[in-house]
């Protein structure tokens, strides 16, 4: 029986054979997309470099990525839906295509997970006004052997792949485990995409175009390739489970729990068992990665998690710090694959345990309120504005209030209330909290603004120093100190750290101004201006231009010379992920 750590190893190792390099898992929380939250698919730390056209590790790219997801939060406790998962990926940033993306899936699952050809089936595109039919995927899938009856084409709902609204995208094709042969179809002429007798194991995705703000396609650079296989799912088929909960990923700690309560994995309680193992675990990897609970951007999502796990665990009968042991438990499981988790425990055992603290006595009284509330109805029907109002009164997300409606048999009406209530909510509780802003910078602090203009400094000093392979990679900025990423093969030398932060000081000490002007995205190129996270960008853009030392698109806010940002020290110099170095410094 393959476990999923070993699936991950067999994935990697047979990449690794074909020619890809392995690289790390990027953290859960993005550091060069202010956009989103989390990292949502594997493919999202790649999303650049496909519009770049390359990667600065090579053309061929393997890893196992950490993700999150919170789009369906409320459908955590059936067998399948999870918040946190792994991805597995390789990619091919124009080298190669079609035909041996299709061939490797096919080896990889017949020969090393020897899973039974007959019960692989494949979906492809079928074509519209905006991409032809994908003839070439249905060839190479028969010449592997999957004959053409098992072989559908799909519309862009189904096979049709990309980042977000705007971004890189292409068509796809997705590969299905038959888990029940013989049964018959539900729909002919959709086959495995819309019957439950099937199961999607791997998505490979032909990354082409790049859709524009207005809509439209262009071609990317070069001909890319993008594949995803999540470990859960995969691991449950691969032993047979029909419950993903059911393999060692989550049931060492299922079972504990059951042995605690006393109460059986069925009915309704295995709904409350789900959700406290799905949501305990996504929060162990959202804490390990800095988040503490909080009412905006990540730490909101996080507080939602642990409310709603908590919750489950009351509702089971459990009292205080039911959770400990579990988080014991994924702490050692997943610390071979992940092996930055090492030491994170004991911080993410005191921030639960915090939250819980804070939320015992508001939950109960929160939810004893709101089922008298239900109770006066004969309909046990809540709209969205009364729902805010247990959110805002009791602190019950969203989430808990439906759980408790659902379990009295009413429903929620009229959510899109909450949806307006809570952004203006949200948008209040950021504007006071943290001043975040197009641009990435997380604080309006005079010091971090001193710090901000000194990444522009130290971009330009590493570049000049090191030369111009340099390129951002990331970087995060507050009052106390910042921390830059960039593209590099090595670690710096002594020498070379020294000459970096000399040059800063020097053109801090010059006093140069620092201007700013908005043009067009391509006016700003071909003014030499650095841009390395070109899906973020608009059509206009805001350039910085510090003297002649330095020119880049950015959101701002800078100060207006140099001699503002203070003296420049590096502190330390360190790997983030193979390929990329990072720097932590400081202005004082």
């Amino acid at each position: 029986m393959i476990t999923s750590r070993e699936l991950i190893k067999k994935y990697l190792d047979f990449f690794r054979s074909k020619g890809h390099t392995v690289v790390p898992s990027a953290p859960l929380i993005p550091e060069d997309d202010p956009s989103a939250l989390f990292i949502n698919s594997g493919m999202h730390p790649m999303a650049r470099f496909f519009l770049e056209g390359k990667h600065p590790l090579g053309s061929r790219i393997a890893d196992v990525q950490r993700c999150l997801r919170t789009d369906d939060i409320e459908e955590v406790g059936d067998t399948t839906h999870h918040t946190f998962f792994e991805m597995l990926g390789n990619w091919s940033f124009g080298n190669y295509f079609k035909k041996e993306s299709i061939t490797f899936s096919y080896e990889f699952l017949t020969k090393h997970l020897n899973i039974d050809p007959k019960r692989l089936w494949v979906t492809v595109f079928a074509g519209d006004k905006d991409a032809p039919q994908d003839e070439e995927s249905a060839k190479y899938w028969q010449e592997v052997g999957i004959p053409k009856e098992r072989i559908f084409y799909l519309g862009k709902e189904d096979n049709w792949w990309a980042v977000g609204e705007t971004g890189p995208c292409g068509p796809d094709t997705e590969i299905f485990y038959d888990a029940a042969p013989g049964r018959l179809l539900k729909t002919a002429d959709c086959g495995p995409g819309c019957d439950d007798r099937f199961v999607e194991i791997w998505n490979n995705v032909f990354m082409v175009y790049n859709r524009t703000k207005k809509g439209e396609l262009r071609e990317l650079p070069s001909k890319n390739v993008d594949t995803g296989m999540g470990v859960e799912r995969v691991t449950a088929v691969l032993q047979g489970k029909d419950d993903n909960y059911r393999t060692k990923i989550f049931w060492p700690v299922i079972e504990d729990w059951n042995k605690k309560t006393q109460k059986e994995y069925a009915g309704q309680n295995q709904r409350f068992y789900r959700i406290m193992a799905d949501h305990f675990r996504a929060a162990f990897f959202i804490i390990s990665d800095g988040v503490t609970p909080s009412n905006v951007m990540q730490g909101y999502v996080l507080r939602r998690l642990l409310r709603r796990a908590l919750r489950a665990g009351w509702q089971l009968g459990f009292d205080k710090r039911f959770y400990l042991s579990a988080l014991e438990y994924w702490s050692e499981f997943y610390l071979s694959t992940y092996p930055e988790i090492k030491g994170k425990l004991e911080k993410v055992k005191e921030v639960i345990a915090t939250e819980e603290d804070k939320f015992s006595q508001s939950l109960r009284r929160g939810e004893k309120e709101l089922l008298k509330f239900l109770r006066k109805k004969d309909s046990r029907t809540i709209s969205g504005r009364e729902v805010f109002y247990f959110y805002e009164t009791y602190g019950l997300p969203l989430e808990i209030v439906a759980d408790v409606v659902k379990e009295e048999g009413g429903k929620i009406i009229n959510r899109q209330e909450f949806e307006t209530a809570f952004r203006h909510h949200q948008e209040k509780s950021r504007t006071a909290a943290s001043g975040v802003f197009k641009g990435g910078l997380a604080s309006h602090h005079p010091r971090a603004i001193r710090m901000h203009t000194a990444t522009h400094l130290l971009q330009a000093a590493l570049r000049q120093v090191l030369g111009s392979k340099v390129k951002q990679a990331g970087s995060k900025v507050d009052e106390e100190k910042l921390r830059f990423d960039f593209t590099f093969d090595r670690p710096l030398t002594k020498e070379e750290l020294k000459k970096v932060e000399e040059l800063v000081n020097q053109k801090i000490k010059e006093n140069l101004p620092v201007k700013w002007e908005v043009m067009g995205f391509q006016e700003a190129k071909k003014l030499g201006a650095l841009a390395f996270f070109e899906h973020k960008y608009g059509e206009k853009v805001k350039v910085y231009t510090i003297g002649d030392f330095s020119r880049e698109v950015c959101g701002g806010p800078h100060v207006k010379s140099t001699g503002e940002v203070g003296r420049f020290k590096i502190l330390k110099e360190k790997s983030s992920a193979a390929g990329i170095r990072r720097i932590y410094a400081t202005v004082e």
